[in-house]
């Protein structure tokens, strides 16, 4: 498996291991991804790969893990932007492995991964991932955390995607030539599942929204839910990608009259649609 949007509509957050260490090359092909991975906004997000045993490290929510990957960037406006959207890279090109992955930032001892991962003064690390081969069957813990925040149910299109303003639901012929696009956004994980990205469509501009909820914002993390606007904003970029479209991202605010608790975040242009 290749193509980046299929791992897209297959991936599932895994939280049960099957116990094996990572094979050599897996571990050393995810590295060397690692270091190449770039997001719109110039911004370098740091990768820390920590053997679980040799660090201390573990999360309740988790079984059989004996790896973590933790991220970190540099404390400065579209961080958290930038780390969702460099922090899916990751994922994705994990599960091309073979190798589950969970976006973890509450369900540990946030200190122990942050002294561990040698998070620096100015710097945040938003989340955290274990590593490893899913096990054959999902624990009891596992499956009644997914069906607690509805895992596998997501917006239908129409809560999501707008036509020039937000009252508007896309719809028509535009809404069909961009389906596929609205699909990949549609499977972005996000914090308990709250999918708070909106996106406004207008004269070949995607123009990307926070819909805010009360404490997805702290200090040790940065805010949770720009992070998921991040994911969601790289699976529309891959998309486009592999129609042969190098869309360009800008964070130039359209001045569109946002709903209440609707922040603004990026745009996403397609050259020759303005």
């Amino acid at each position: 498996m290749s193509a980046l949007s299929e791992l897209i509509r297959t991936r599932k957050s895994v939280r049960s291991f099957d116990g094996r260490e990572l094979a050599a090359e897996d571990l050393e092909k995810l590295k060397r991804y690692a270091e190449k991975i770039t997001n719109p906004f110039g911004i370098p997000v740091q990768f820390v790969f920590l053997d679980a045993e040799a660090h201390g490290l573990s999360s309740p929510v988790i079984t059989g893990e004996k790896m973590y990957v933790a991220g970190k960037v540099e404390k400065k406006p579209y961080a958290d932007v930038a780390f969702g959207f460099s922090f899916e890279k990751l994922v994705l090109y994990a599960w091309s492995l073979g190798i589950g992955t969970t976006w973890i930032a509450g369900t540990m001892k946030r200190e122990v991964f942050e002294k561990e991962a040698g998070v620096a003064e100015g710097e945040m690390m938003p989340c955290i991932s274990p590593l490893g081969y899913p096990a054959k069957k999902r624990s009891v813990k596992e499956s009644l955390m997914r069906k607690g925040v509805g895992a596998d149910s997501r917006f239908p299109a129409e809560k999501l995607f707008f036509d020039g303003v937000f009252d508007i639901p896309l719809a028509g012929q535009e809404k069909e030539e961009i389906a596929d696009l609205i699909d990949l956004v549609r499977f972005a994980p996000s914090a308990v599942n709250k999918q708070p990205w909106r996106i406004v469509c207008k004269d070949g501009q995607y123009h990307f929204y926070k819909k805010k909820d009360k404490g997805y914002v702290n200090e040790a993390a940065g805010d949770l839910q720009k992070i998921d606007v991040g994911i969601a904003l790289c699976h529309f970029v891959v998309g486009l990608k592999e129609k042969g479209i190098k869309a360009e991202v800008s964070v130039s605010d359209p001045g569109i009259q946002c709903t209440e608790n609707t922040e603004y975040i990026a745009t996403v242009t397609v050259p020759g649609q303005e």
